[in-house]
């Protein structure tokens, strides 16, 4: 396994609603280093990277004009061996629950903070994950309930990337944390925990970085087909580089949309110095957004259509008069239940 972990501490945390009481239970000062651990801090990992929705940001450097310590104060005595590990966990929970007090939320769940390397980048993992409960049945048809950690329900989490941190101070995404889910402000006492202010947009660039290849394919002339095949290069290379937790590069991203072959198309990552696009040399992406450039679609009053940019214009035209959309070449399996269900208006009819 390429998972080292250093420490980890695990406590719990709740608060009721109707109350607003916060219960705090201190975990064991020590958590021994098994095989079921790392294969859960792995788990852990894994589900956080897969999390698509993420923004990023950095620690706060103005004074917070309390008396409080923050966070990465002490995360800095921890990596500076002035503090031991459950000792900065137990301050991290007493600033998170500080922080949960100060908000109308809910929240029950075991919070886990850990210091682990992967692949060899070394990083700090704060999260709050929920409890759910299960059952099962014995060989005498007994039916038992019990609790787990609920890793695929994480939502509240935010990782330090350590190498980042300590070798660019004044970078502005070496924390990433999960976005809190719509209408709700669950992420905010997170980054309130950590005294985090949100840094790259990766929206922001992930848009920009779009029409920069929708303005260099227009430049270079590409025909109807050409333009698909840079827009589907550029989609699978953002893909790879997601499931991979990597960020994208935009020399990269110039090697794999050049066709080489093709003289007239110049250099991307050029042609992008040239524009001045607001466009960092490599960053976390919104796949969400880079998805969008082969494909439209939408949803709305129980209509649902998706179809490739390609077929616009041809097979799938819309008429902005009458605002309506002709679709041709239906598909087979669409076709097929269309035909059945006018056979069975007829029959009813009848």
């Amino acid at each position: 396994m390429s998972l080292i972990i250093s420490n980890i501490a695990l406590h719990f945390i709740s608060k009721h609603e109707e109350s607003a009481e916060i219960i705090f239970r201190q975990g064991p000062e020590s958590i021994e280093v098994t095989e079921k651990i790392e294969n859960f801090v792995d788990t852990l990992h894994h589900v956080y990277n897969g999390k698509a929705s993420k923004g990023f940001g950095y620690f706060d450097a103005e004074p917070n004009g309390e008396d409080t310590i923050k966070f990465v104060e002490i995360m800095e005595d921890y990596l500076n061996e002035e503090k031991q590990f459950f000792d900065f966990s137990l301050d991290s929970a007493g600033l998170l629950k500080d922080e949960l007090g100060k908000y109308d939320l809910a929240e029950t769940g075991y919070l886990v903070i850990c210091h682990y390397e992967y692949m060899g980048g070394r990083y700090i993992i704060c999260a709050i994950i929920p409890v759910t409960e299960h059952y099962s049945v014995d060989g005498e048809l007994t039916i038992s309930a019990a609790k787990h950690l609920d890793t695929a329900k994480l939502q509240l989490a935010v990782r330090i990337d350590l190498f980042d941190y300590q070798n660019n101070p004044e970078g502005n995404r070496y924390i990433s944390f999960i976005k809190g889910r719509a209408g709700r402000k669950v992420s905010d006492f997170f980054l309130d925990f950590l005294s985090c202010k949100e840094g790259l947009n990766t929206k922001e660039q992930s848009l920009t970085l779009v029409q920069a290849v929708e303005d260099f394919v227009n430049v270079n002339q590409l025909d109807a087909h050409e333009k698909q095949q840079v827009r589907k290069e550029l989609q699978s290379y953002c893909k790879e580089q997601k499931d991979s937790a990597q960020e994208v590069s935009i020399k990269e991203i110039g090697h794999v949309i050049n066709d080489e072959n093709n003289e007239q198309t110049g250099d991307f990552y050029q042609f992008c110095q040239n524009q001045a696009y607001d466009l960092e040399e490599s960053f976390p992406h919104d796949q969400t957004v880079i998805n969008k450039v082969t494909k439209y679609s939408g949803y709305g009053n129980g209509i649902s259509l998706s179809f490739e940019r390609s077929h616009f214009g041809e097979d799938v035209v819309y008429n902005q008069a009458n605002d309506s959309i002709t679709i041709y070449k239906v598909p087979p399996n669409l076709k097929s239940q269309l035909l059945a269900l006018l056979e069975e208006n007829t029959t009813s009819e009848s």
